[in-house]
């Protein structure tokens, strides 16, 4: 079977952008097409068969409906995003413990929760999280690449050195895998056209 073309979904933060450009040089005859999606969507595309492989923010489930492959490219700092006039604007850094008196407006994906008594702030987007830090309503912790996506001029954002990192991952469906993912999974590990898949 040809295959003509290769659909990369990618998550807000993750720049493909790169990894494009080295794909397109080395495979011009394999059209190369990014399709940008919603977190709450990674799993779904690859299941829909919106796409070929996905550059997604991990965890995400890997056995079902189908077993993915997933190989981690890389890790991404926890930052803290709050108001100008919010303390941690005078710190170059801050811990959990830095953190504990703070309202939360959207959960923490590594499950982290203040000790002070937390309100029951409604669903919201990322930009609206960031919209109500602002406000001075409280704190929102996020990786650094969805902070720097949603940055404005009245928040800080700080790193909070105490909390996991978030992984940055390649995922693609085991049953679809081939030369073509194989060979896209080479260029997001650096390896040269001439060298080989070890």
């Amino acid at each position: 079977m040809t295959v003509d073309r290769l659909r990369i979904a990618f998550v807000p933060g993750v720049t493909p952008d790169k990894w494009a450009r080295v794909w397109r040089d080395r495979n011009p005859r394999i059209r190369l097409e990014l399709v940008p999606i919603e977190e709450e969507r990674q799993r779904a595309v690859l299941d829909d068969g919106e796409a070929d492989l996905v550059l997604a923010r991990l965890p995400v489930d890997r056995d079902r409906p189908t077993p993915l492959h997933c190989v981690v490219l890389y890790e991404e700092v926890p930052v803290v995003v709050a108001g100008l006039e919010h303390f941690v604007a005078a710190a170059e850094e801050v811990t959990t413990a830095d953190l504990a008196d703070e309202q939360l407006v959207a959960p923490e994906r590594s499950g982290w929760v203040p000790t002070a008594p937390q309100l029951a702030f409604p669903a919201m987007t990322t930009k609206d999280a960031v919209e109500v830090a602002a406000a001075g309503t409280g704190i929102v912790v996020l990786p650094m690449a969805i902070a720097r996506l949603h940055h404005r001029k009245d928040v800080v954002h700080r790193p909070v050195v105490d909390l996991p990192p978030t992984q940055v991952g390649l995922l693609w469906k085991v049953e679809d895998d081939g030369p073509v993912h194989q060979d896209f999974v080479g260029v997001t590990r650096g390896r040269r056209a001439s060298s080989g898949r070890g």
